[in-house]
């Protein structure tokens, strides 16, 4: 049995001229500007582009440029607003945080609960994923035996101080960021005709097999509902931004660089990769990259890849670790998990730990660390236990989770606005374009791509567990607050 939250805390106050939004976090603040733009950077460069994107060519054609464009542009006005009450209000919780503020304990609750689940269910994918690729090295050791040693690396490593994580996420990003750069650089040269043995392949292979729209405006649609869920993630960087030491400013300058830079380097490659090939030439399951690289001749093109691949699947494990440690010591500090998740390293508490506390020891939590990752091993079990049935559906259970989350920040935002304006507009250092209309704009369209996946059959058992799920915590979380209001009557 956990121990019973404290009663419900009172909301806490807008911002006013003179304090700030959020109580000072008792977390470390040992992240750098230029750990939480790696960060932001890397953060949604893994391997739902660099293999994932071959699903949406082959269904999207030349066209897949427009899907990640509209994609693209919906994950940058999601973080435009999350940026801004992040930069107003920076918490360890972000989205959950705001959520509550806007429209109720019921909806931090749900949103911080279902961010968490989704994360630890997604790293069970990622750490087994990793250790397929590394078994494929070392035929002699097994996948398990990988997975405990992902899962063992990582714990320890965020187990000691955020700079660690920062390092790790840091040196990940570089090199992610590093491949794109250099596939990028190639690409064009192939394009040019400026490689050696090359010639210039123009834009034949945008207008030819069937054009730049082979299946239509259809096809668009279908793309942008296989790429759109590659753009989760950036969020981790408004939960990292907290332990830094200046976060509104810190969160402004990273959602600033992160969106138009991820926005290049997406819509980037994909246009690179459907003008040196023909789009079908691409296949799902197969790294479009690596046929890039195969055909101007780049040698070992297909280990080169494996190599970036891994590393950016033990960046995804690695920033999933931390996001639903924070995720979870944010729920507790709000009443909303158990209080015993709120000790942090060097003996202290929210309560107890001070600022000098917090340079000396770290200010890790480290038993948030540790239940995150104790349900992380036990969804890998599950995944290595029954892949097509029980791990199946509690995937399908958070596979829309992210449009559901994503559409909370945006309903948090129209709130959260209007009220910053009038209470403390000199707290809005950065701010949501066209607002409100955009913000409006961008709830549409996570509806629309809701509306669209329940008409794909493929993608309908996702929408369905998942608003099941999302049911059920919701109901919880009503139920939570209406006893809450009972007992205090």
């Amino acid at each position: 049995m956990h121990e019973a939250p404290p009663p419900a805390p009172s909301p806490a106050p807008a911002p006013g001229p003179s304090s700030s939004a959020v109580p000072a976090e008792p977390l470390s603040h040992g992240l750098k500007q230029r750990h939480l733009t790696m960060l932001g950077l890397g953060g949604v460069i893994g391997a739902g582009l660099f293999v994932g994107s071959g699903a949406g060519i082959s269904v999207a054609g030349p066209a897949i440029v427009v899907s990640y464009l509209i994609a693209g542009a919906l994950a940058m006005l999601v973080m435009r607003m999350l940026g801004e009450m992040s930069a107003a209000m920076p918490a360890s919780g972000s989205f959950s945080v705001h959520a509550e503020r806007a429209l109720g304990r019921w909806a931090g609750f749900s949103v911080g609960w279902l961010y968490w689940f989704l994360l630890v269910v997604v790293l069970a994918v990622e750490a087994t994923a990793a250790a397929q690729i590394a078994h494929g090295w070392v035929p002699g050791i097994e996948p398990w035996a990988w997975v405990l040693l992902f899962m063992v690396v990582f714990t320890a490593a965020n187990l000691t101080a955020v700079k660690n994580f920062g390092e790790f996420e840091f040196w990940f990003a570089s090199l992610k960021v590093g491949a794109i750069v250099v596939f990028l650089v190639l690409g064009v040269l192939a394009v040019l005709g400026l490689l050696p043995d090359t010639d210039p392949v123009g834009m034949a292979n945008l207008t030819g097999q069937g054009g730049f729209l082979p299946n239509g405006w259809g096809g668009v649609v279908s793309g942008v509902l296989t790429v759109v869920f590659a753009f989760g993630g950036l969020e981790v960087v408004t939960i990292a931004a907290a332990e830094t030491d200046d976060p509104a400013r810190a969160v402004g300058r990273a959602v600033r660089s992160a969106v138009v830079r991820i926005l290049f380097f997406y819509v980037g490659s994909m246009l690179v990769i459907v003008t040196v090939l023909p789009w079908t030439a691409q296949q799902a399951g197969l790294s479009p990259y690596v046929k890039v690289l195969d055909a101007i001749g780049v040698p070992s093109a297909g280990q080169i890849m494996n190599i970036v691949v891994f590393v950016a699947l033990l960046s995804a494990l690695n920033a999933n670790l931390y996001g639903s440690s924070r995720m979870i010591f944010s729920l507790a500090e709000r009443g909303e998990a158990p209080r015993g998740l709120l000790k942090v390293s060097g003996g202290g508490s929210p309560e107890t730990t001070g600022a000098g506390a917090r340079e000396t020891t770290g200010g890790v939590p480290r038993r948030a660390v540790l239940a995150s990752v104790a349900f992380g091993f036990v969804s890998v079990l599950l995944n290595l236990l029954w892949p097509d049935t029980v791990f199946l559906y509690m995937l399908n259970s958070v596979g829309a989770v992210l449009l559901f989350v994503w559409a909370l920040i945006a309903a948090s935002q129209l709130r959260l606005r209007a009220r910053l304006e009038q209470e403390a507009p000199e707290a809005l250092s950065l701010r949501m374009w066209c607002f409100p209309y955009l913000t409006w704009v961008t709830l549409a369209g996570l509806f629309g791509v809701l509306l669209l996946m329940l008409t794909d059959e493929a993608a309908r058992p996702q929408v369905l567990w998942s608003a099941g799920a999302t049911a059920v915590v919701a109901l919880v979380a009503v139920g939570r607050q209406w006893r809450e209001r009972r007992g205090s009557a």
